[in-house]
């Protein structure tokens, strides 16, 4: 007599899922496939037409799609013609790589590694600054293109800021400051870059 009354049957978590083939593994993709990445080409699209025009100007995309992109932020009613301009949007992000797309909204959102380390690097870097005067020494050398007498007045008004209990106007303009000026040289290195290319 078995041990068991009743034979096991394996749980669902416990099956393996079958193998492909080597035809299903260079198949075609299925309508459905097609249909998924068309609809998450159509919200990244979406997600382009929801960008204040400051933020959208910075994400390379090509004429076409620029034009259409403005013309969907044009349109305040929310009718057919916006929808049909939307589906062109997304008819458009077909032939663009969307990869870059996707991170640059990442890095305008914080959701990307890079982009949250670098914002990091940006606060100790303050917070150093804030603490000791020489940091502003440090910053110069590796920045030339910053106003020091500005940033050593900035720091001034955020110590007293500090020391007062007031609200921290300036210790927020130093992180803004900081902020563009390394991204503006991050720019030039990537300009630098292209050309030798």
């Amino acid at each position: 007599m078995p041990d068991h009354p009743f034979p096991l049957i394996p749980r669902e978590a416990d099956r393996k899922p079958p193998m492909k083939t080597l035809d299903e593994a260079t198949a075609p993709p299925s309508k459905t496939q097609r249909k998924r990445a068309m609809e998450e080409l159509q919200a990244l699209g979406e997600d382009l037409v929801t960008l204040a025009a400051e933020r959208l100007k910075k994400i390379d995309l090509p004429e076409e799609l620029r034009a259409a992109v403005d013309q969907v932020q044009r349109m305040t009613r929310h009718d057919d013609a916006r929808r049909r301009q939307m589906q062109y949007v997304g008819r458009l992000m077909r032939d663009v790589d969307p990869a870059p797309i996707r991170a640059a909204l990442a890095a305008m959102r914080g959701e990307s590694l890079e982009e949250t380390a670098r914002l990091h690097r940006i606060e100790r870097r303050r917070a150093d600054l804030l603490a000791d005067e020489k940091v502003l020494y440090e910053i110069a050398n590796a920045y030339p293109s910053l106003d020091l007498q500005h940033l050593r007045s900035l720091r001034r008004a955020a110590l007293l800021e500090q020391e007062r209990s007031k609200p921290p106007r300036s210790y927020r303009a130093i992180f803004q400051l900081l902020k563009d000026v390394e991204g503006s040289a991050a720019r030039v290195a990537d300009d630098d870059r292209h050309d030798e290319q």
